[in-house]
This record gives structure tokens, sequence and C-alpha cells, in this order.
């Protein structure tokens, strides 16, 4: 049957399994020229795979990809690159090292000859069509997230890639760079680029894309036309099969004794940080990235000293905390990072379970091995982890299972204080929902410091929010101080 011709790629009965875990099952799906394809579904709903599929990464176990009308089959990343297929990761791979221009043409033929005045010359032309601003002799390690995505952008239009793949492209971005970004996606589909769009944030896919197509349990459930959805709400119904609505019930709570004070923390890109959060309260953290959240995070939970200043952890000198830590009442703390940080990914649910639980199953030099077994299953089974055995490497999930078994085993610990950073960054609307849950319910026995940049986030979960802005706590206030959260725009910028 011979395609549309604005039609440059077409997926047809793909299906990709691992072990009994089927990821993708018989899906179809149609790329066409100039525009741009929202990928939308839950965690685990089979995205990535799909895509890494296309992107040649991996290899379906049944079913055909067509380019341009021609049967294709890629047995390797270069292969898609060389018809046109790219894809810009989460996580870039970028030598920081070197400069922007360096980087663009890294592993390109003809790179070695150019001199770097060339390249960079080349760069610049590349960068000033696609209205994509950077600096092509800029240092990569100098670049904000924003200014780094554009980089493995411009190695995509480099290499001429038509069809171009976003692995939720806004998760690292401040809310300027990623209108930045929309702009910049708008220009290239106006240019006859091919956009893949991935992306739980409803709202973002409202505005930038032309079509949707929804997964859910590794099937294509629906595709249309952005014009007939109605709403962000319609949007979430179609992933998740009913009614969702990311929204949290809080029962009041007293407020009890101090579990976390700092006084006067200076040093380490921070300024003055003075806080104190009681247990029973939930304390949000908000600013634009890289103003000192990260160091106020790593500060508190011991990856580093504090250099001047007062913290004092559940009634103890931070010094004396962190020399004998308790195993139960003690700090959990579930990090940004929840593939590098908080998990090892080649390792089973149950040894990953153990990775902050295991002095609580020691018997004298001895592992009770049956405990742990029981113990993780039971975290598996209440906190809904798919595909919910613990014989599965963590690298096999998706990340919001990966990060309900963090959130599951941290609260295992029965801890009472919980630093959670950015708990729910690029996860789907329901299981966004099931972590502020979580969340909520830990709040009655614990003091939870919440570091986000989700302002509704902050909002509906925190007693009072801190702005942050260049290491410094520019306000702090009641959450339901509404004049002080109209003007919360103007403090992260530091206008205000």
């Amino acid at each position: 049957m011979k395609q549309p011709a604005d039609i440059v790629i077409a997926l047809e009965g793909i299906s990709k399994s691992f072990g009994k875990v089927h990821a993708n099952k018989d899906i179809c799906l149609t790329i066409r020229k100039g525009t741009v394809k929202a990928l939308l579904g839950e965690n685990g709903a089979g995205k990535s795979t799909l895509m890494s599929i296309l992107a040649g990464r991996l290899q379906p176990d049944s079913g055909s990809i067509t380019v341009d009308g021609t049967p294709t089959h890629f047995s390797s990343a270069k292969e898609a690159i060389d018809v046109g297929i790219g894809m810009v990761y989460q996580h870039f791979k970028l030598v920081e090292s070197m400069t922007v221009a360096e980087n663009v043409f890294l592993g390109q033929e003809g790179g070695r000859m150019l001199k770097p005045r060339a390249m960079e010359t080349r760069v610049r032309e590349l960068a000033n069509a696609y209205n994509l601003d950077i600096d092509p002799a800029a240092t990569v390690a100098d670049l904000s997230m924003g200014e780094k995505q554009r980089v493995e952008i411009l190695k995509l239009l480099l290499r001429k890639s038509r069809i171009l793949i976003f692995d939720e492209p806004t998760a690292v971005l401040t809310p300027q760079e990623g209108d930045e970004l929309f702009k910049a996606l708008s220009f290239m589909a106006d240019q006859g680029k091919s956009i893949v769009f991935i992306s739980h944030k409803l709202g973002e896919v409202m505005r930038v894309a032309d079509e949707v197509a929804i997964l859910r349990k590794g099937e294509i459930i629906e595709e249309k036309s952005i014009s007939e959805v109605t709403s962000k709400d319609d949007l979430a119904r179609m992933m998740v099969g009913k009614e969702t609505f990311l929204s949290v019930v809080k029962n009041k709570v007293e407020g009890g004794e101090l579990v976390l004070d700092v006084k006067g923390l200076d040093g380490n890109g921070l300024k003055g940080i003075s806080l104190n959060l009681r247990r029973g309260e939930i304390l949000g953290i908000v600013g634009v990235a890289g103003n000192g959240q990260k160091p106020l995070v790593e500060t508190i939970c011991g990856l580093q000293a504090p250099e001047k200043g007062e913290i004092t952890i559940l009634g103890k000198s931070w010094k004396s905390f962190f020399s004998r830590r308790k195993n139960q009442d003690t700090l959990s703390y579930i990090p940004e990072d929840r593939i590098g940080l908080a998990t090892c990914p080649s390792m089973n649910l149950s040894d990953n379970f153990l990775l902050t639980t295991r002095k609580g199953f020691k018997r004298g030099p001895w592992l009770r091995r049956k405990r742990v077994e029981s113990e993780s299953q039971n975290v598996v089974d209440r906190f809904s982890v798919l595909p919910g055995h613990i014989s599965a490497q963590a690298r096999h999930l998706s990340g919001g299972n990966l990060q309900k078994l963090v959130l599951g085993r941290e609260f295992f610990r029965n801890p009472g204080l919980i630093v959670a950073e950015q708990p729910t960054q690029g996860l789907d609307i329901a299981t966004a929902k099931a972590i502020w849950d979580h969340l909520v319910t830990a709040r009655e026995s614990a003091g939870i410091l919440l570091v986000t940049g989700d302002l509704n986030e902050a909002f509906s979960l925190s007693d009072r929010v801190a702005v942050m802005f260049e290491g410094e706590i520019v306000d702090l206030f009641e959450v339901t101080d509404m004049e002080k959260r109209g003007r919360i725009g103007l403090m992260m910028a530091g206008a205000a």
C-alpha cells in the first residue's frame, strides 16, 4: 500500500519484550514531515523502548520500519543516523572540557581536518539558521543546561538529521530556556523537520504539538490531532484510562519537635542560609536550578561538610549525627539522580533495597537474606513497583517505578527527616500523584525538606516555601500567603 507523500517514517506491528515484560505490543505509528508529534504515556508505557528502536539502539522482536516508503532495518544507531534520525537524550553526551564547536564536530567525518576557526564559523552559521543562541567558542563546562541542549541539537543538525527525537527535553531547563526550546522546535518543524516530543508535562504538549499519540501498557491506544484535544485533563484521561487530577488532600498535622535546624550556613556556594523544619511539616525549597539547592541538599545529607555555620539533625550536631547514624528514625535522602546515586542499575531490586537498609538485616557478620527478600518484596508490592518481582534488575525499570522503589526503601527506615529532591521530575501524572500521596502520609511522622522546580508541586505539598537565588534564601513564607506566591517568579529571578 502506497503511503502519503508527507509520511517520512511508518512503524508497523512493532513488538519488543524483555523476558516476561512486553514493552511494546504490535505498535503502528506514523511520523509526518514538518510536524511535532507528542508521545505520551505513563512511566513504563513503552515510550523510551519504542524510540530506542526507531533510533537504532534496540532491535524489535517483530514488525517493520519504513523510511520514505522503503522498508528499512536498523542494526545500529549509526544506520538510523545515516537515514536522518537523531535523538536528544535527557542526559547529554558532551565532553565538558571541549568547546561547543569541537563537541558539534566530534565524531563527524572530516571533523579532524577542520581548524578551530572554521568549525566555529560553521557552527555559528548553523545556529543562526535555526535561531539557536550559542557561542561556538565557549567551553561546554561553562554552559547552562539549556545551552548544552542546544549543542546536542546542533550535533544532529550538522548530521542533517530530519527526524529529531526529544526525550523529556524540558526536565533540566528553566522556564525561560523551555520557552526558547519551544520556539526552536516550531522553527525546525516549519523548515520541514519532523519532531517526536516525549513529555509528561501536559501543558507543554498542548502548546507545542501538532499531533499526539498515547501509549498505555506498551500499546498505542489513541492517536489524534492536537486540535481534537479539549484540555490537559482530556490528555490525562487518555493516558491513564480514567479521570486523574494532580491534587492532594493534606490532613492537618500538629507540628512536633525540630528535626532540622540550619544556622548561618556559608561556603560551597551558599550564603548565610538559616532555616528550620519540624516533624509534621513540609518545607519546600524552590528556585531556578543552579542557585544553591544542590550544595544545600548535599551538605544536609552528609555528602559534603559545612564550611561555616551550624546544622542540627534530629537533635544532634552535623558531625555527631553522621559519625554514628541510626537505622531507624533517621535521615532518608531521595536524590534527584535516581538511576546513578539512588540505585545501582546492574543490581536486582532486593540488593538495591539493601543499599541503605542493610544495618537492620545483620546478625553479627551474617546477612539475614530470607528476611531481606521478604521485606523487599513487601515494599515492591506496597508501592506498586512494576514488574513486581525482586529479581528484576533496576536498569529494566521505568523512571517512575524506580522512584517508587527508592521511596519504599527510604520510608521502610521510619525516617524522622526526609530530604526529597525533585521527587516527581520526569514522571507521568499517575505516578506523580502516588508519590505526592506517599509524601503527605510520611509527613505525619517526619519532617520533609522538598526541593523542587515545580511550583505547583511546591504549593500543593508544602506548609512553608523558601525561595533561593544565588546561594541565598531571599524569602521564606507560609504557603497560604497569596501575595508572596504571586511574586515568587520575581523572587526566583532575583528581582524582588
